[in-house]
């Protein structure tokens, strides 16, 4: 094992389904891509992801969740970043969406086992679903990038305590409500406190609600996926929250797509800095 990858493993501690990484490296930080494959293979080259984990380098790849569902290349797309996760197993990073989200919390439509039966045939197609439904439950549901930013697919668990409501949000669901908000919340301006979201799970949250995570963590972002935007990324809550969307392929209208690549040792109080490392595409 080279220095570099001795490093980056020594640099990640999970807890629950809590992934911490010290502030070392570089990433690129990849937003919905809902059977997207085109914009994937377009992140891969831009961001020189394979060339830099192939020499060893400190350079991570994380996925924020919705790989699939919605797109026609749903299959392709899973299969991709899951191959990359074995090639690169201490640099890749998948996260849970809510296009992964638990049997109870499933969106509407959910395309995903009828992409898998028309490319496969019914029975192989329900016995692959079967299996990525296992899948999911195994996914991270945050990434803490110590002293920087918080990672979470859609938005704030509003009664977080502690770093263990995160870690194990998908032990406590649906007693509690920290996974169905961290998969499905959104946030919002001009508001305190949370309200129930139109999606019809999870919930809006405001600049309070970020504000006490953030506080609780010692970070101070938080980046997520799950809303389409129209230049490919979004900036909410004074700069505290960037959201990122990877696609702009149909059923979706957005103009870019985006995603975010950054060296680690760069600090940023707001997401207003980040922009120069947003790589927008169409």
């Amino acid at each position: 094992m080279n220095d570099a990858l001795r490093h980056e493993q020594e640099s990640k501690v999970i807890e629950g389904r809590l992934v911490s990484l010290a502030p070392l490296g570089e990433a690129a930080i990849v937003g919905d891509l809902h059977g997207d494959l085109v914009s994937l293979i377009k992140i891969l080259e831009n961001s020189r992801f394979l060339k830099k984990a192939q020499k060893g380098e400190n350079f991570k790849l994380i996925f924020l969740g919705d790989y699939g569902d919605r797109g026609l290349a749903s299959p392709e797309v899973y299969y991709v970043v899951l191959k990359l996760k074995q090639l690169f197993p201490d640099s890749v990073f998948l996260m849970r969406g809510n296009h992964e989200g638990p049997e109870d919390l499933l969106p509407y439509p959910y395309d995903l086992p009828f992409q898998l039966k028309l490319k496969y045939g019914e029975h192989a197609g329900d016995r692959i679903h079967a299996v990525l439904r296992r899948l999911f439950d195994l996914l991270y549901t945050a990434i803490v990038i110590e002293e920087r930013a918080v990672l979470i697919h859609g938005g704030v668990p509003s009664e977080t305590e502690s770093i263990s409501d995160l870690a194990y949000a998908h032990m406590n669901h649906p007693t509690e409500t920290h996974l169905e908000e961290m998969l499905w919340s959104d946030p919002r301006e001009e508001l305190k406190g949370t309200l129930p979201s139109p999606r019809g799970a999870g919930k809006l949250f405001g600049p309070d609600v970020t504000e006490k995570l953030l506080k609780l963590l010692g970070v101070k972002l938080l980046i997520r996926g799950h809303e389409s935007c129209e230049e490919g990324f979004k900036i909410n809550h004074n700069g505290k929250v960037l959201t990122l969307f990877s696609t702009n392929k149909l059923p979706y209208s957005n103009e870019r797509a985006a995603y975010l690549q950054l060296t680690f040792s760069e600090r940023a109080e707001s997401a207003y800095q980040l922009v120069k490392n947003i790589k927008q595409f169409q």
